[in-house]
């Protein structure tokens, strides 16, 4: 659908949206401060542009569609074992392996999503709960080929552009992983701020009227599903190349359920609210577990159950508010 053809309000803030703030700059600009500002934290802040890139995918789908999914893990491993076995067997390329392992779990995505349109929001959480599961149990099963509970050993990557060496600090790694997060961040915005994603958010406010409006739900759906699943692919395959080591633990429950407790501490239907709420969770994390290595994960339940009480109006209100007392952050804010 051509500008020209929507109405001028709507068109009108569409084109506002996608304007850039100066908090978004500052955000993007302080990722890449902290390169050279923590260097001895590149390994963690790698795992973090890891774990956006994975919230990122969950909230196209949960955030802006409406579609819950409690086995997004599947399109992780996916993405995971076949960037990790490109390089085993075939090419040690990382932007070949992220392009392919991107493409399988697309692939994976547009099969599986005519089962996840189907039924109500209960039947999806089981539905994509058993896809998870049985990728995890495929997995296992061929362990010729996967390498089951033992995983893809011996992993070595060529050099990023055939330049960049993958080095035990993390340097080359971080500014790989936030490379990449950036450019796909940069497509889910222009996606989201687009006549597509509007059609989305009115399938998931309400999907009855939308359909008769003339949307295509299903077809809507299942094209943000894909996406949804090659953004996941492209996070298994920066976990696999920067860590040189695939396991079955990729695919396991637990990395659905943290990339949905990282969505709900950051906000769903927000494309920063993953990004922050994997900051969040990660440092939340290594704090914790160096605190108390054999209780971390009972003090973050805790906490993060405290957090969607109460606590996410007052953090959110409070970043609000400082946004709103620094002047260099209100220039070019729309009234």
């Amino acid at each position: 659908m051509s500008g020209e053809n929507l109405p001028g309000r709507v068109y009108g803030s569409l084109l506002a949206a996608r304007r850039w703030h100066p908090a978004e700059i500052a955000f993007w600009l302080l990722a890449v401060v902290v390169y050279f500002a923590l260097p001895r934290q590149l390994l963690l802040l790698n795992e973090i542009a890891i774990l956006a890139l994975f919230a990122l995918s969950l909230d196209l789908i949960l955030g802006y569609a409406g579609i819950v999914s409690l086995g997004h893990a599947a399109f992780l491993g996916m993405g995971a074992y076949v960037a990790g076995l490109l390089a085993l067997h075939v090419t040690a390329d990382p932007l070949i392996g992220l392009v392919a392992a991107s493409a399988a779990s697309a692939l994976l995505g547009l099969v599986t999503s005519p089962l996840v349109l189907k039924g109500n929001d209960l039947t999806r959480l089981m539905v994509t709960l058993g896809i998870g599961l049985l990728m995890l149990e495929l997995a296992n099963s061929l362990s010729f080929i996967t390498g089951g509970a033992d995983g893809l050993q011996g992993i070595v990557m060529g050099n990023l552009l055939g330049v960049f060496e993958f080095d035990l600090f993390g340097k080359t790694a971080y500014a790989y992983s936030l490379s990449v997060l950036f450019i796909l961040f940069l497509i889910a915005r222009r996606i989201v701020h687009s006549p597509f994603g509007l059609s989305l958010r009115a399938i998931r406010d309400n999907s009855l009227r939308a359909t008769a409006a003339g949307v295509p739900r299903n077809g809507r759906l299942a094209a943000v599903y894909t996406l949804s699943a090659a953004y996941a692919g492209a996070a298994g395959a920066l976990l696999a190349q920067t860590t040189s080591f695939v396991s079955l633990d990729v695919l396991d429950f637990h990395r659905s359920a943290d990339v949905m407790l990282v969505l709900i501490l950051g906000g769903p239907g927000w494309l920063y609210g993953g990004l922050v709420g994997s900051i969040a969770f990660k440092f939340l994390q290594d704090l914790i577990a160096g605190w108390t290595p054999q209780y971390w994960q009972f003090w973050i339940g805790l906490l993060l159950v405290l957090f969607v009480l109460g606590g996410r109006e007052i953090l959110h209100g409070g970043i609000k508010g400082l946004v709103a007392r620094i002047p260099f952050l209100q220039r070019g804010r729309r009234p």
